[in-house]
């Protein structure tokens, strides 16, 4: 033992202090082939031991081997090994690290130290989901979600969720915010939206789903849908009594064509009803702002009118004689929603009529007319005498409203255009739904036909008017208006026979079927080729909170309100005659006199 500690001495001497390299001599060490480098094939850093002998006469070799896992994420643990026969050199001076810990072990060296290290990857251990996968987990749209995912997030806690960034976290504090609030009130309707239709946003106002993105389709299909199969179940009507008129059994229509149309009509109100079903199950949210908007709400009439319109064209082979509960269970939701709608358009506030007045108030009123028209085919006399008398009280305050315009004094934009061929159903329908409650086509049932043909032609003379504006939904409001007219006509014409009547019917019937056909392939081509028939329904997404108001303009570069007032009457008379403007600009005299 002493006789080692004598040779590590002597040759501790031998090295003189010339030996030692300089900075400059040891960052030359880097260009030393072999040196701290990584060849092809090579499993560690340093797999070839480095002979030291050469430099300072030691015989011993230094051995290190470092082994480096594959990926952050393997189960491969990185190992720094030092042989137990070596010692560390920096710079050919023994380390003193080494040396201290080889000394606390004593006498009995280990086999081997090694170090294990877990190296850690940067940023978040939690790979951040593709966009396609972040798309469908966009939580934007919880709120308006029937469960508004919260059972979701009770799912998550429960099994261990991970932790998430600070935008989604965010992201869920303004969905939990959204989910506590309620609906809008109905003032919120009219300071948001604008329009006569109320489906356009104002240029101060936010809503609170995404406006950068298409959203799902369950949110863009709206209420007026039932629209397509109001006017498909129209045609299936109006074949029917093409070949059961009497003043059209010259044509020989058969009933083929009538049961063909009516069990596409069941299909389309099958197909439209599932969808809008359920969206009422998985976005709840959706459908209740649909129903508190004030002019939507007019909608919730549609899919009971298109059941209405179906037990009408039912074919004599499907069907000879409809049960009489039928009819009651038809109008039951009808008479509920009366009972809301007629009774806000009388008590007032912001759904008073001669506030929420639109074309598309005819739906709540054509309603009575149907159900009136079914009842006396069923046996009941009653029933549709109350429905016809209440549609007919309605009816008259509607059409002097409208044709005030008290609303808003603004005419509707080109795309809500075939709207007002509205007017034209409820009195159409009226005039047959009395010859069936009177058993005849009378002077009531002529007087109300002779308005319906009225209206129809003051419409239909104006081409310019309806031409020239993108497709939609709201060209279907063509549709069971101008089927209605022809139905009616048919029935004028089979109590007052001639060739100027019977032309009139056939008239009218082309017209009504080249439009709902023209309409259908156009809907086909829109949904399913061009996909721009459902746009993001913004009317249903407007925030419940008001913005805020801004200060007036000319208000700002002083507080003077003489100027203020100035500007203002400016303002008011830029329009007028010159006399006026001149007064609004007249200097006042005390402002001349400090000129």
């Amino acid at each position: 033992m002493d006789h080692s500690e004598h040779v590590d001495s002597t040759e501790l001497q031998e090295i003189t202090p010339e030996a030692v390299p300089s900075l400059l001599k040891l960052v030359s060490t880097n260009r030393v082939a072999g040196f701290d480098s990584i060849t092809e094939g090579e499993t560690s850093v340093l797999s070839k031991p480095i002979d030291t002998s050469q430099a300072n006469g030691h015989q011993r070799k230094l051995s290190i081997s470092i082994s480096m896992p594959s990926s952050p994420t393997a189960g491969t643990k990185s190992v720094f090994s030092v042989d137990d026969k070596a010692k560390s050199f920096n710079n050919e001076i023994p380390d003193s690290s080494v040396a201290s810990g080889i000394a606390t072990l004593g006498k009995k060296e280990p086999k081997g130290v090694k170090f294990l290290s877990q190296p850690m990857p940067k940023g978040s251990v939690f790979v951040e989901p593709p966009p396609h996968i972040k798309k469908l987990k966009d939580k934007r749209f919880d709120s308006f979600k029937t469960w508004s995912g919260k059972l979701e997030r009770k799912l998550s806690h429960l099994r261990g969720r991970p932790r998430i960034s600070e935008s989604e976290e965010e992201e869920e504090e303004s969905v939990r915010n959204s989910e506590n609030n309620e609906a809008p009130p109905v003032d919120r309707y009219f300071d948001a939206l604008q329009g006569p239709e109320l489906e356009t946003l104002r240029p101060s106002e936010e809503i609170v789903l995404p406006d950068d993105k298409t959203w799902p389709f369950l949110l863009r299909f709206p209420v007026s849908s039932f629209g397509i199969c109001l006017g498909v179940s129209s045609q299936a009507i109006m074949w029917k009594a093409l070949a059961t008129a009497s003043s059209t059994k010259f044509l020989h229509i058969n009933l083929t064509i009538n049961l063909i149309l009516w069990w596409i009509s069941v299909a389309l109100v099958a197909i439209v009803s599932s969808i809008y079903l359920l969206k009422t199950i998985l976005y709840f949210e959706a459908v209740r702002r649909e129903y508190y908007h004030p002019i939507r709400v007019n909608f919730f009439f549609a899919p009971w009118i298109a059941l209405l319109f179906l037990a009408l064209g039912v074919p004599p082979s499907v069907a000879s004689k409809l049960p009489v509960a039928l009819w009651y269970v038809l109008m039951t939701p009808i008479f509920c929603l009366e009972l809301k709608i007629y009774g806000q358009w009388m008590s007032g506030g912001q759904r008073r009529l001669s506030k929420v007045a639109n074309p598309s108030n005819h739906l709540s009123i054509v309603g009575n007319f149907v159900g009136a028209l079914l009842g006396p085919s069923m046996g009941l006399k009653e029933g549709p005498i109350f429905f016809f008398a209440v549609g007919l009280a309605h009816y008259t305050v509607l059409f002097v409203t409208l044709y005030q315009r008290l609303p808003t004094n603004e005419t509707l934009p080109k795309e809500l255009h075939p709207v007002f061929f509205l007017f034209v159903a409820a009195p159409s329908v009226a005039s047959m739904a009395w010859a069936n409650i009177q058993g005849s086509f009378d002077y009531g049932s002529r007087i109300a036909y002779f308005i319906a043909l009225f209206l129809y032609f003051s419409l239909a003379v104006r081409v310019n008017f309806f031409r020239g504006f993108k497709f939609s939904l709201a060209w279907w409001a063509y549709t069971f208006p101008m089927t209605g007219a022809a139905i009616a006509t048919m029935r004028y014409s089979s109590a007052v026979t001639n060739v100027v009547t019977q032309t009139l019917s056939l008239a009218l019937s082309i017209v009504a079927t080249l439009t709902v056909t023209a309409l259908l392939f156009s809907t086909i081509l829109h949904a399913f080729v061009l996909r721009d028939l459902f746009p993001n329904d913004i009317a249903i997404a407007i925030s419940d909170r008001k913005p805020k108001p801004h200060r007036k303009w000319f208000n700002l570069g002083n507080g003077s309100s003489d100027h203020s007032r100035d500007i203002e009457m400016f303002l008011k008379f830029a329009n007028a005659d010159s006399k006026d403007i001149e007064a609004a600009l007249k200097i006042p005299n005390a402002e001349a006199t400090s000129v």
